[in-house]
């Protein structure tokens, strides 16, 4: 299965850079506290509970994202500016533009863009019906 979600993650990739995605996931987009998340496209993972989700973050300049989890594993690529990503039981990650990152499923992780922002590729896979995120307690 894994294999089948790495040859379809790097499609969806590539037909993110030429414009791929439907025009109603384009257009719907979340604001909050600094950061704007645009959905590009939501596809089910054939033979599976799950389904990918491919999503454009944009964290504004020295804003920090909260710690929280996906109910799936989580692959980024850092398009511009750069940022600090935490997790649990993992070191700090310093991530600048052509930097990607990999989060498994249910690791409490948390971070902050630096003084220009940072605009992320993010595309996960996630059981279908459950949220995109959760929040993870404060320690």
């Amino acid at each position: 299965m894994f294999k089948r979600l790495a040859v379809f993650a790097a499609a969806a990739i590539f037909a993110a850079t030429l414009g791929g995605g439907s025009a109603v996931a384009q257009q719907a987009a979340q604001t909050q506290g600094g950061i704007k998340r645009t959905v590009l496209q939501t596809n089910d993972l054939p033979g599976s509970k799950y389904e990918i989700v491919m999503a454009i973050a944009e964290i504004g300049p020295n804003v920090a994202f909260a710690r929280h989890t996906h109910p799936g594993p989580e692959t980024d690529y850092v398009l511009k500016g750069n940022l600090i990503l935490d997790a649990e039981g993992r070191p700090e990650q310093s991530l600048k533009a052509g930097q990607t990152s990999f989060m498994p499923e249910g690791v409490v992780h948390w971070g902050k863009a630096g003084a220009k922002g940072a605009k992320v590729l993010a595309i996960y896979v996630v059981e279908k019906g459950k949220p995109l995120a959760s929040p993870a307690p404060a320690k």
